[in-house]
C-alpha cells in the first residue's frame, strides 16, 4: 500500500471519528446547556497540553529527520571512498587496478540493486554484501607496491576501504526504525488526549467548528504520518536514496 494512500486513510479517519463524536455528543446535550460555562481552568489546561504535545512533535520529528540525514551522509561517505578507491588505484599494474575495479563495481551493483531492498524490507545488510567489501579490502592489502609511487598510493586506498567499511556499518545500524515502541505509545496516547480535550470545550455543530475540528485531528494525524514516515531512513517514500552511488558510478548504470 503507498504510504501517501495510508496517510489518506489515517486523516480521513481522524477527521471521520472526530466529527463522528462531535456530532453525537451534541445530540445527547440538552437544549438548556449554556457552553460559556466551562470553567476557565479546563481551558487553560486544554492548552498548556496542547503546547506540551507541539513540543514533543517537533522534537520527535526533528530526530527523525536527522536521523534520515545521518543515513543519507553515510551512504554518501561510503560512495565516495569506493569511488577514490577505484581512481586511486590507476597507479597500481593494469591486472591488479583491474581486479580491484571490477570488485568495486560489483559491490556497488549489490549494494544498489539487492542490499537496499533489503535494508527497505528487513532494516538490514546482507552477507554477500560484507563478502564483496572484503574482496575489495584483500585486492587493495595484498598487493605489495613494486615503485616508489606506488607505495604511497597504498596507506591512502587501505585508509578509503576503512572509511568505506565504517559507512557500511554505519549504514547498516540506521536502516532499521529508531524511535521506541515506548515513544510511539506516547505519540498516539497524547494525540488521543489532546484530541479529546477539544470535547471538553462543548463544540458544537456549527460550521465553523466542525472544519477546525476536523483540520485539526487531520493535522495530528499527518505530524504522525511524517515521524513514522522518516522513522525507517531506508524503507518509506521519503527514505534516504542510493543517489551518492549512481553519481559516482555513472557507467554501472543502476538503479533502471
Amino acid at each position: 500500500m503507498s504510504e501517501w494512500l495510508v496517510l489518506s486513510i489515517a486523516m480521513a479517519a481522524a477527521c471521520a471519528v472526530v466529527l463522528s463524536i462531535a456530532f453525537f455528543n451534541h445530540r445527547r446535550i440538552g437544549d438548556d446547556d449554556d457552553p460559556n460555562e466551562t470553567p476557565d481552568v479546563i481551558e487553560y489546561m486544554t492548552m498548556m497540553i496542547g503546547v506540551i504535545y507541539a513540543i514533543v512533535l517537533g522534537l520527535a520529528i526533528a530526530g527523525v529527520w536527522e536521523g534520515r540525514g545521518a543515513a543519507q551522509e553515510y551512504v554518501r561517505q561510503e560512495a565516495q571512498a569506493l569511488h577514490e578507491i577505484s581512481v586511486r588505484s590507476e597507479v597500481y599494474p593494469a591486472e591488479v587496478r583491474k581486479k580491484i575495479r571490477s570488485d568495486v563495481d560489483a559491490y556497488v551493483t549489490h549494494v544498489v540493486d539487492t542490499e537496499w531492498k533489503r535494508m527497505a524490507d528487513h532494516g538490514e545488510l546482507t552477507e554477500h554484501g560484507g563478502e564483496l567489501l572484503e574482496r575489495i579490502r584483500r585486492d587493495v592489502t595484498d598487493y605489495e607496491p613494486q615503485t616508489d609511487h606506488e607505495g604511497q598510493a597504498y596507506q591512502p586506498l587501505v585508509d578509503q576501504v576503512a572509511v568505506a567499511d565504517d559507512a557500511r556499518s554505519a549504514r547498516g545500524a540506521s536502516a532499521g526504525a529508531t524511535m521506541p515502541g515506548v515513544v510511539w505509545f506516547g505519540l498516539i496516547v497524547g494525540a488521543l488526549v489532546t484530541v479529546g480535550l477539544i470535547f471538553t470545550l462543548q463544540i458544537r455543530r456549527s460550521f465553523r467548528e466542525m472544519l477546525l475540528a476536523g483540520l485539526f485531528s487531520a493535522l495530528i494525524a499527518f505530524l504522525l504520518f511524517l515521524i513514522w514516515d522518516f522513522d525507517a531512513p531506508f524503507g518509506r517514500g521519503i527514505s534516504a536514496t542510493a543517489e551518492p552511488f549512481l553519481a559516482q558510478f555513472p557507467h554501472l548504470d543502476l538503479g533502471g
